[in-house]
């Protein structure tokens, strides 16, 4: 029972912290923000590592897993992206 409070409890303040960081933006601001919640990206990972860490049993561990996987895939993907926008700003040279 406590383990199912613990996750509910970092799951909501997960979605609080996200609704946070993102609500108080403004629009002009989002090309800019996407290298931001690339950190968030971040502390997803972590937490899934840590949730993976306290498994018990193999449903958990391959679900752990897949959320380590997912998060960081996600996570170099905003990378990636935020990498090729900043690329379109670059002055080309003649």
């Amino acid at each position: 029972m406590m383990d199912g409070l613990l996750a509910l409890y970092i799951f909501t303040l997960a979605a609080f912290t996200g609704y946070e960081i993102i609500a108080k933006v403004p629009v002009i601001l989002h090309t800019p923000l996407m290298s931001g919640s690339n950190f968030v990206h971040g502390v997803v990972v972590v937490g899934a590592m840590l949730m993976l860490g306290t498994a018990d049993t193999v449903v958990q561990q391959a679900i752990g897993f897949f959320a380590v996987a997912l998060g960081a895939a996600n996570a170099a993907g905003g990378y990636v992206v935020t990498e090729r926008m900043l690329a379109m700003f670059k002055k080309k040279e003649a």
